[in-house]
């Protein structure tokens, strides 16, 4: 079954663009105008990833991811218009996977879109490596779920990738650079101090676990046991 797009744009030009590129790729596609809209589309619907534009009329993306993020962990590309920093920082820490500034190409949409589906099925899956343990800490690949001494946390997509790829890696060190080709894939064009972000909202929901993750100067991070 092909997965399902939800792209949520109220400039109909540029929603009718992404659709196409979408469907002639083979996927499902969703449309929605507002964040209304969106938010019945998710509540009814098995959606598998969400394009959402933050400059919208009635809710903006902002709202709209943080009540997607109270009730699932779906991969969600946010669209702004502006390249502000702080945007995209706000955007990250609301529990977005990744960011496109507008104007953008459809092509690299559809290549990030993709990059971020296929990330659910881990390299580890096919070594046979459905689970890594360390301490208190379980990750489990196949149902894409954490667990801190038998209770489960609720990660991001890009907070379980980065987390599942740093334990993949235990002791040695990941450059920035490493972890956005691994997750987002070398069309990426943004900022690597997003990754900052990412880890520190990681860091905060591992609680106790979080020291794990080791900040190495000049250098990325390394999981230690």
């Amino acid at each position: 079954m092909n997965e399902t797009i939800l792209i949520v744009e109220d400039e109909d030009i540029l929603r009718e663009i992404s659709k196409d590129y979408f469907q002639d790729a083979g996927y499902e596609v969703l449309e929605a105008k507002n964040g209304l809209d969106a938010l019945d589309l998710f509540e009814r619907l098995n959606i598998d990833l969400i394009i959402l534009d933050i400059m919208m009329p009635g809710l903006d993306g902002w709202t709209v991811c943080k009540r997607i993020r109270e009730k699932s962990v779906v991969p969600i590309i946010m669209l702004t218009a502006r390249s502000d920093d702080e945007d995209t920082v706000l955007g990250f820490e609301l529990g977005a996977d990744d960011y496109v500034t507008k104007p953008y190409s459809p092509k690299i949409l559809l290549a990030r879109a993709k990059r971020l589906l296929q990330s659910k099925f881990s390299e580890s899956l096919r070594d046979n490596e459905d689970k890594l343990i360390s301490n208190n800490l379980e990750v489990d690949l196949r149902s894409h779920s954490v667990k801190i001494a038998g209770l489960v946390i609720s990660l991001t997509h890009t907070e379980f990738e980065i987390l599942a790829y740093l334990m993949k890696n235990k002791n040695i060190v990941v450059t920035r650079e490493q972890m956005i080709v691994k997750i987002w894939g070398y069309e990426y064009d943004g900022d690597d101090r997003t990754i900052n972000t990412h880890i520190r909202n990681l860091r905060n929901k591992l609680g106790k676990q979080a020291n794990q993750i080791k900040t190495i100067v000049r250098a990325g991070y390394r999981f230690e046991d």
